[in-house]
């Protein structure tokens, strides 16, 4: 592994810029692409306060800096986004992303009917049956993200499975879905070690093995983050990522396959490449 699509600053919920990358550089990887998270989400408007997710406001900022530590590293950094993604907010989405003009995008399902899927939320009042139209509407919205052509890769795609109160009630149905999703689409899911390593019984990737193999049914190709927020998360994940790539055979996709004219060929991209907009 030399490539990690998904890792956070402090311009959203992870470290100063310097650390990220002077770990990442140390972990082995050639290139990392930030992506800190943006909502656009007027539901959600004290969440985002509470939570710095007004990286629409602040992602030329951080450009800036990425442009100041390139000149610091040999590594390749790319100036990416992780989006929240709403139906209903397409409009407003697609408006950012052309005028940003990231080199690419993630997308991401944290909201979803008035729940947050993460962080935790508790369930412990909900019925079972509310909670698996819970995880319906969740992949409702998977498959909505993905058939909005919007983003260039799919991060976390079956994150319910690593809620207490969720894990377990995805079916073969939802994954068929997504994975048909993908399959008609150039949006690419994405090996996402976020949640890997510290919880425990719930010490998954994502996505966990039965979407992984919906996907490569299809034919469908994968990219890795480690969805890292601290250094330190980097010299953890880079090993557990490669072990597994090493087990199941997959070769993910490379940076140029993502970035700029990549998986959507996104016209805002941005006009310089990584050694010079990142």
């Amino acid at each position: 592994m030399t490539v990690d699509v998904h890792a956070h600053t402090s311009y959203s919920d992870g470290s100063g810029i310097p650390l990220m990358v002077d770990a990442a550089e140390a972990a082995g990887l050639d290139a990392v692409g930030f992506t800190d998270h943006c909502s656009l989400s007027e539901a959600w408007r004290d969440e985002r306060l509470l939570w710095n997710r007004n990286f629409d406001r602040t992602y030329a900022r951080r450009r800036t800096a990425l442009s100041i530590v390139a000149d610091r590293t040999d590594l390749a950094i790319y100036d990416a986004v992780e989006m929240d993604y709403e139906p209903g907010l397409e409009a407003a989405i697609d408006e950012f992303l052309d005028e940003a003009g990231f080199d690419y995008a993630i997308g991401s399902v944290h909201y979803v009917a008035g729940k947050q899927v993460f962080p935790f939320e508790s369930f412990a009042d909900a019925s079972d049956a509310e909670r698996r139209a819970f995880v319906d509407d969740y992949y409702d919205a998977v498959v909505s993200l993905v058939e909005s052509e919007l983003f260039d890769v799919l991060a976390h795609a079956d994150l319910v499975e690593n809620h207490p109160a969720l894990r377990g009630l995805t079916t073969a149905a939802h994954r068929d879905r997504v994975a048909a999703a993908c399959a008609a689409s150039r949006t690419v899911p994405e090996i996402n070690a976020g949640r890997a390593g510290d919880r425990g019984e719930f010490d998954l990737f994502h996505p966990t093995d039965p979407l992984v193999e919906a996907f490569r049914d299809r034919g469908v190709r994968f990219v890795v983050g480690t969805d890292s927020h601290d250094p330190a998360d980097f010299a953890d994940r880079v090993p557990r990522l490669e072990r597994y790539l090493e087990e199941t055979g997959i070769e993910p996709l490379g940076m140029a396959e993502v970035a700029n004219d990549g998986v959507t060929g996104r016209s805002g991209a941005s006009e310089a490449g990584p050694s010079e907009a990142s």
